[in-house]
């Protein structure tokens, strides 16, 4: 096995390598490290993201310094400023022996006056961002003309994010002799004509197959309506509790809902994308490798450069369109060799994609299951017990409370108080999963549109039980607002409400039998803007009346219970919760008495249910 010693590394660098405990070289490394030591020509390096490119292009930059020399004498080019600001930590940790040595990151959302001043008090290494580096060009604050080495790295994402005439610009502004290191996870055609028109002639060292996978990763996907992803992504979520990752989105926008909505849920989750400033991309991450956070919300672009250990899980809420793209985003977990779960949730119409990942990474993608409720609640307990055998009793700090749990507990056998116990810790578990469907599609059959184990619409209403509630279209209701009304207000969620008749004054709805007292007891003393809001058991008024065209499933995309930009929990959809101008308390505009205000005489309740009472037409208003 080889070691750093044998590089041919000088002395300091070695000895910070020992502190930091780096003993044996990554396969990048110990390839890369002796060529860049020894060749003139330019370099193209290609290796998977994770493998400790860093120190494969930071230890030979370093060999070549001389810190006594206060001019800019590498420079360092990343497409973002989390990984400007990673590779300035590892540079700086790789020569903290290096006396004199300063390594400086210039990156755009912090102060450009501080970072020119740390450049003009001497600095050897620039990590910098192309645009932020050429703006600092622009106000000559920098001088490259002395740089013996440039670093491109992530080259193929710096092409990706349109930095291709900034690169011209900026490599213009160094010496031709320079030498010219390209490091990327991908050998795509827009990363070799970069190769051919800024660099020189130039050897090429590859760790793996271009374009390949990691080894280390597990590719997974699942296939669910595109309305149910989000309930789906929960349930993975609850069925692993050592759940560590980080979450891909498409925009900006989507990382926010998707976290907000994750929030309200009760997950700890939060969003890192372009719109935030430095100092709260800062605490973002902070949080997230404190672990104070679970689950990191993240776009492509500022995904790039996070560098956090024990990432468990990639999960791509929204599947990349190009093999690079979900390279760089798989390579965010199995690193430094450890193993890690790539996961792709999509819905029947990417299927296509996969097939097309699998081919362009020459990767198997193994087909995983949605867990079902019975799967989360036992994966539960199991975590729960592995705690609970882990645990360090504090037998001095509670001393006295162990002795009275002792006395009240001393009447109960064994074999009971597990069981009490069980019953006390996990009912609520047993219960938040009873009625979860499965939400996999079912792709043996052609049409796909079915779930399995999944009862159809009219058996799980066919006995169910119709609400009247006294809110109609002329409050600006229709069925989807109606729905997030109603699920805001209750706490259920999209799948138990069935046909709605929304009339102009009051409206009828369908619900399943094991809800119906749950929703009724939740408008006691309703009030919409401060008239009462009625609601009562009715006959069969509504029961010919359209379906209800809003999703059925639980947490669904666009639709129903879930969570996602939706109120009792459902994405894009109804339920009084984020981003819902369903509010969650049930006031609503209008009078006291709705029929004295909206073309009704009121409302009439015989044999106890409400029926409405209209008056003569000409005594309507409007």
């Amino acid at each position: 096995m080889s070691s750093f010693d044998a590089l041919g590394l000088r002395a300091e660098i070695l000895l910070s390598l020992k502190e930091i405990g780096f003993t044996t070289p990554t396969p990048v490394q110990e390839q890369a490290i002796p060529l860049l030591l020894k060749t003139e020509k330019d370099v193209v390096a290609l290796a998977q993201t994770g493998t400790g490119k860093t120190a494969a292009f930071g230890l030979p930059m370093l060999q070549f310094l001389d810190p006594g020399e206060r001019s800019v004498q590498a420079l360092v080019l990343a497409p973002t400023r989390e990984l400007c600001v990673q590779i300035t930590k590892d540079i700086e940790r790789f020569a903290s022996n290096m006396k004199g040595t300063r390594v400086v990151s210039v990156y755009g959302g912090a102060s450009i006056r501080d970072q020119i001043r740390d450049i003009q008090r001497g600095a050897q290494i620039v990590v910098a961002t192309p645009g932020r580096l050429l703006d600092m060009l622009g106000r000559k604050a920098v001088d490259l003309g002395a740089v013996d080495v440039v670093v491109l790295d992530e080259a193929d994402e710096m092409l990706n994010m349109g930095f291709q005439e900034d690169l011209t610009e900026i490599l213009q502004s160094t010496p031709p002799e320079k030498r010219t290191w390209l490091f990327s996870a991908t050998m795509s055609s827009e990363v070799r004509r970069i190769a051919k028109r800024y660099m020189r002639e130039f050897e090429e060292v590859s760790i793996g197959p271009a374009n390949a996978a990691a080894t280390m990763i597990q590719h997974q996907y699942c296939v669910v309506h595109s309305k149910d992803r989000y309930a789906a992504l929960k349930r993975f979520v609850d069925a692993d509790s050592e759940l560590f990752g980080i979450v891909f989105c498409r925009t900006k926008h989507e990382t926010q809902d998707l976290a907000a909505a994750l929030v309200k849920d009760g997950y700890n989750a939060d969003a890192i994308h372009g719109d935030l400033s430095q100092a709260q991309r800062d605490q973002v991450m902070g949080r997230y490798r404190a672990r104070s956070l679970r689950l990191l919300i993240a776009t492509d672009v500022a995904a790039r450069g996070i560098d956090v250990k024990d990432v468990t899980h990639v999960i791509h809420f929204d599947l990349p369109g190009e093999t690079e793209s979900y390279t760089h985003r798989s390579g965010r977990t199995g690193r430094a060799g450890r193993a890690g779960i790539s996961l792709s949730i999509i819905g029947v119409r990417d299927v296509n994609k996969v097939r097309m990942l699998e081919r362009g990474l020459k990767t198997h993608f193994m087909f995983v299951r949605v867990p079902g409720g019975a799967e989360i609640g036992q994966q539960q307990v199991k975590a729960y017990m592995h705690r609970l055998k882990s645990v360090e009793v504090d037998h001095e700090g509670l001393a006295e409370l162990l002795s009275e749990a002792r006395t009240e507990l001393q009447s109960f056998e064994k074999e009971e108080l597990i069981d009490r116990f069980m019953s006390l810790a996990f009912n609520r578990i047993i219960e938040a999963h009873r009625t979860s469907y499965d939400l996999n599609v079912d792709m043996s059959r052609k049409d796909h549109s079915a779930r399995t184990e999944r009862p159809s619409s009219s058996e799980r209403f066919s006995t169910g039980r119709q609400m009247f509630i006294n809110l109609g279209t002329a409050d600006g209701f229709d069925k989807g607002k109606m729905l997030g009304y109603i699920c805001g207000i209750s706490g259920v969620s999209g799948e138990v409400i069935g046909r709605m008749l929304i009339k102009d004054v009051y409206s009828f709805i369908d619900i399943e039998p094991a809800h119906f007292d749950q929703v009724l007891s939740a408008f006691n003393n309703a009030n919409y803007k401060g008239r009462s809001v009625r609601v009562d058991a009715a006959e069969g008024a509504g029961k010919g009346g359209p379906r209800n065209d809003a999703p059925r499933s639980g947490g669904g995309y666009k639709g129903g219970g879930g969570g996602y930009k939706g109120g009792g929990g459902g994405y894009k959809g109804g339920g009084g919760g984020y981003k819902s101008d369903r509010p969650h308390q049930s006031s609503y505009r209008g009078s006291e008495d709705r029929g004295a205000s909206s073309g009704s005489g009121g409302f009439q309740k015989k044999e106890g249910f409400y029926t409405p009472k209209p008056f003569p037409r000409k005594e309507r208003r409007s």
